[in-house]
């Protein structure tokens, strides 16, 4: 069996120790151009030239969680795209969420800027019940993410494609429940995939929906918002604010109005980041599965895009 790595911008040698530990009687190395044909590849923003010459891959395993820019290349007609299922992601995803809700909700960002004036201030407590929160996406990372904002007791709704049903969500699905979804939630979490059908999703029309002082969360891709329309809301008084983790460019580039905007708090796309030996022992896992016939979680459909 023979295995190819082409992860750009990643350091390939502890990788390449992992996949061979567990592989022993494989063949695994670092892709380059004209390289022998691979049975698998572990990948992560590949060029199109590596996808063209790897027409006889079975299956592409991606190293982070999102797909959205693998399947816009041309993709080898039989080979499998395989997604992580979680991975040590989902609660790096939980602690960053609830820590923003909870950082809103407080408003603990305000008693910050206050003692960084030698303030000592005092602001009245809110109520759970005025903060409900929705989380657009139910798939491993949404749904853990709905379950911990649960335990701390907010009212929890969550939005997905399909119907789920998860402990302690409220659960609305399909675009006809869309706007009752948004209607019911004071705090906006989105951890939906990037498709066609999302893209721009977080716009005037969806944002202008959320209950008076809303507060948007983004930890999914940045094309799922557009920004001025994030801005225009925030401005106008309908938004309270809002906490951002991924953008349409990354780095953000300095010119962008985010980054000075008092009422936008942004961090560099680290609420969830791959921890390299569960995922290893995932895409192992995987691999070895297929090779034996067997099912494996995770096989992306190309059409929905997840």
């Amino acid at each position: 069996m023979n295995i190819t790595f082409c992860c750009t911008g990643t350091k390939p040698e502890p990788w390449l120790k992992g996949l061979r530990a567990a592989f022993p009687e494989a063949t695994v190395n670092v892709w380059a151009p004209g390289a022998p044909q691979a049975d698998h590849a572990v990948v992560w923003a590949p060029p199109q030239v590596f996808l063209d010459e790897q027409q006889a891959l079975k299956g592409l395993f991606n190293i982070g969680a999102g797909v959205d820019a693998l399947l816009k290349l041309r993709l080898p007609p039989q080979a499998k795209v395989v997604r992580l299922d979680d991975a040590g992601m989902s609660v790096q995803m939980a602690e960053f969420v609830c820590h923003a809700v909870i950082r809103h909700y407080r408003e603990l960002d305000g008693y910050e800027a206050d003692m960084a004036q030698g303030q000592w201030s005092f602001r009245k407590p809110r109520e759970r019940a005025d903060f409900p929160v929705g989380v657009m996406g139910l798939g491993v990372l949404g749904e853990r993410v709905a379950k911990a904002l649960a335990s701390f007791e907010f009212p929890v709704h969550g939005w997905s494609r399909s119907p789920k049903l998860v402990d302690g969500v409220v659960c609305h699905s399909g675009v006809d429940h869309l706007n009752s979804f948004l209607a019911s939630c004071r705090v906006l979490v989105n951890l939906l995939p990037l498709t066609p059908d999302t893209e721009n999703i977080l716009n005037r029309d969806t944002l202008s929906r959320l209950q008076p002082g809303g507060y948007v969360i983004n930890v999914a891709r940045g094309a799922h918002l557009v920004d001025e329309d994030l801005l225009s809301l925030i401005d106008s008084g309908h938004l309270a604010g809002a906490a951002l983790d991924v953008f349409r460019t990354e780095p953000l580039p300095a010119e962008h109005p985010f980054w000075t905007h008092p009422k936008v708090t942004l961090s560099p796309h680290t609420s969830a980041r791959t921890l390299r030996s569960e995922t290893i022992a995932q895409i192992a896992g995987k691999i070895a599965a297929l090779e034996r016939g067997e099912a494996v979680a995770g096989i992306v459909d190309p059409v929905r895009g997840y």
